[in-house]
């Protein structure tokens, strides 16, 4: 299914995502791994749009969006759109890379979401939406 690119839309995890939707989501250095899985093929499938949910900072704080990710990689540029708990950004994967914040959760500030991402991003050009209820 995978491979013969029946599938159009992936949404998984992931432990890290860059500002040009590079991927880290399969492993920590130092933690006991059984294998990759299929993450790879299912970010590599040609067509495939790739979401990414997770968490926007890690259980230290520090950011998991960043401009370059320091994990192993499952996939480069294969990521179109993050969803977090903050808001949800667009990843431009052509040309210079970059994100572009479309919406934000309600009570969450621009400047939260700034000092919570490791990379530069822009503002939608229409005002950023706050999430539904």
């Amino acid at each position: 299914m995978i491979r013969g690119s029946h599938v159009d839309l992936t949404i998984l995890g992931s432990l890290q995502c860059s500002s040009n939707g590079d991927l880290a989501s399969w492993l920590i250095p130092g933690k006991m791994v059984k294998g990759m899985g299929g993450a790879m093929d299912l970010v590599g499938a040609p067509g495939s749009k790739v979401i990414v949910t997770m968490e926007h900072v890690s259980k230290s704080g520090s950011p998991k969006i960043l401009e370059k990710c320091s994990l192993p990689l499952t996939g480069r540029k294969v990521v179109d759109r993050i969803i977090t708990d903050l808001c949800v950004f667009d990843c431009d994967k052509t040309g210079n890379g970059g994100l572009t914040l479309i919406e934000i959760a309600r009570g969450v500030s621009i400047d939260e979401i700034r000092s919570k991402t490791g990379c530069d991003f822009k503002l939608s050009p229409v005002e950023p939406l706050p999430f539904m209820d």
